[in-house]
């Protein structure tokens, strides 16, 4: 099975889930998402997810379809509806069915999209060895905050990314202030201190960012959330990148200029074994 679809209150396999041409979210892409990882059939940091969710919905005037607590049970009747036991969920909300009119239409029901699917393995070689990132300039609209579903410019920005043949591509503004990756945050190594750009509206913050930034706190490290240049990726002594479905990614050349020693580094795998072992502790916490 590809996966599950819930739409308009019906579970459904994934491939038979459809919405009008008249939604606004294929119209003006006016609508938000948000994505949990399950592990062993419990969504990870959920509530932090929802919290963004709300978030983001409030930012565009669109009220939540139903309330917290039954969009929760939701989430879980889906994940055990699959069968999955590691598992993505992607929530997208977006204003609804109406006729093609920029203004807001009046009495509307919000379109509530829920889909589960498997959760693909990342290579255990790529966290071994690293991937390799290119920059490229951040042409994305001022709002990077609101998780929206407009993805154009990050689209293009991956695809440029992949066509060069590596895993991600950094953005970077043009006054030269590095913002994130196409679907990551971005930590760099220096000195023995984490450096990330800061909340705000020039970059989406992530619910594993919070996590990583979390432990790094517990074990001790100095924290700088600032912009910095791009000279900064390929002086690093590590860079890494973050998202829910990745975790913690090493990245060990920038544009080919290696960083470090092109391997990588031992505070991010440090990070990356915190954060494993975080999820561990939250699915033992959720199944007392």
């Amino acid at each position: 099975m590809e996966g599950i679809a819930y739409l308009e209150g019906v579970f459904m396999p994934i491939e038979k889930a459809k919405v009008s041409i008249e939604d606004r979210g294929f119209q003006f892409s006016d609508g938000v998402y948000e994505v949990i990882k399950a592990y062993n059939g419990i969504p990870f940091a959920c509530e932090a997810h929802l919290d963004r969710l709300e978030r983001s919905l409030k930012l565009l005037d669109l009220p939540l379809p139903g309330n917290r607590r039954e969009l929760e049970g939701l989430i879980d009747e889906a994940i055990l509806r699959s069968g999955f036991q590691d598992a993505l969920v992607y929530l997208q909300i977006t204003r609804g069915y109406a006729p093609r009119l920029h203004d807001f239409p009046d009495n509307v029901k919000p379109t509530l999209v829920l889909t589960v699917r498997r959760a693909r393995p990342i290579p255990g070689k790529l966290y071994e060895d690293g991937v390799s990132a290119i920059v490229t300039r951040d042409e994305r609209w001022l709002r990077c905050d609101i998780k929206s579903i407009c993805l154009l410019p990050n689209v293009l920005a991956k695809e440029k990314a992949s066509r060069a043949g590596a895993f991600e591509a950094i953005l970077v503004r043009d006054d030269g202030r590095v913002t994130e990756g196409t679907t990551s945050n971005v930590f760099v190594v220096k000195s023995g201190k984490l450096h990330t750009a800061p909340p705000g509206n020039w970059i989406l913050s992530g619910v594993t960012r919070a996590v990583v930034l979390g432990l790094a706190c517990r074990e001790g490290m100095t924290t700088i959330e600032e912009f910095f240049d791009p000279k900064v990726l390929v002086s690093a002594d590590e860079v890494f990148v973050t998202n829910t479905s990745i975790e913690v990614m090493p990245v060990v050349t920038v544009d080919r200029q290696p960083i470090g020693n092109k391997k990588p580094g031992e505070v991010t795998q440090h990070l990356a074994k915190l954060f494993k072992e975080e999820i561990l502790r939250y699915k033992q916490q959720a199944e007392i």
